[in-house]
């Protein structure tokens, strides 16, 4: 249905193998028939907890991001690991990074944050029924959990307190779910 806008492999190659990331750089065929590149990243995908307290308060993350040279107000999030089922994942981090725990869980929605240069895709959960634990960070990993209600949280978004996309896109989730008009999964 979408020919005339398809872009079509002709031969790549990966230009950078980092422990993480991978970056691929192929020859392409233009739907004009013009050959180009694509340089782009390969991403493993993670997925993105919305924590949510029966008080309506949400739980969040305070932790610094070194490609930008700042502190960031997130979900809490993570990579998902090779084979590595979606939800099992999003279980995982939650309680990693938070200490928390949730006994019901809501799949919401697929996100690709950055279509033009990348493959990542996130996938979004929200967790409910939260009990707390001791969080058991990875190495090399620093953060500080915190709560905000969901109109807290809308207010440092507008203010651009908050600019990571997929806490945007997670705070805008939880208002239509709080409001009722979206019934999550």
């Amino acid at each position: 249905m979408d020919s005339h806008l398809k872009e079509i492999r002709l031969d790549g190659e990966l230009a950078y193998d980092g422990h993480f990331l991978k970056v691929s750089r192929d020859r392409i065929q233009l739907p004009d028939g013009k050959v180009s590149h694509r340089e782009y990243i390969r991403h493993p995908g993670a997925v993105v907890i919305l924590p949510l307290f029966d008080d309506g308060r949400v739980l969040l993350e305070r932790q610094f991001r070194y490609p930008n040279d700042r502190v960031f107000v997130e979900f809490p999030a993570g990579k998902i690991d090779p084979g590595e089922d979606h939800l099992a994942c999003a279980r995982r981090e939650l309680e990693e990074e938070t200490g928390y725990t949730a006994t019901d869980w809501r799949y919401l929605c697929t996100i690709h944050n950055a279509i033009a240069y990348s493959d990542e895709h996130l996938e979004l959960f929200l967790a409910r029924g939260l009990s707390a634990g001791q969080a058991r960070l990875d190495e090399g990993e620093f953060l500080e959990i915190f709560t905000a209600t969901v109109p807290e949280l809308l207010d440092m978004v507008k203010a651009g307190q908050v600019t990571d996309v997929k806490t945007i896109i997670g705070a805008f989730w939880l208002e239509k779910i709080i409001s009722g008009a979206w019934s999550p999964g």
